[in-house]
């Protein structure tokens, strides 16, 4: 197995995590202003168990801060990731109240 890469499929506003040219999971968002809001991640069945949605996250977060935008994690997938790596990400999170809650 190649190496997963994390790619912005700006025309269909998700990120894709890719293994040998093929999607293996995605990330949907949502722009709105200067922020980008996560509201699904999934990753496909024959793909589960390998890690890739780590690699997703942090490929299309790190793509986000790059821009200089801020992260919104409604997707519950997305908020846990940002919470376990709070010293990278806090910074660059506008947190919904239902999610910071949690």
């Amino acid at each position: 197995m190649a190496e997963p890469s994390v790619v912005a499929n700006a025309d269909a506003n998700r990120y894709e995590v890719r293994v040998d040219d093929q999607v293996a999971g995605f990330t949907e968002y949502k722009v709105v202003g200067d922020q980008v809001v996560f509201v699904h991640t999934e990753i496909d069945d024959g793909y589960a168990g390998q890690g890739l949605g780590k690699v997703l996250a942090a490929g299309a977060l790190d793509d986000v801060v790059l821009r200089g935008r801020r992260i919104v994690p409604v997707c519950p997938f997305i908020a846990k990731f940002v919470v376990r790596n709070k010293d990278k990400y806090d910074d660059h999170v506008t947190w919904p109240k239902d999610v910071r809650d949690e």
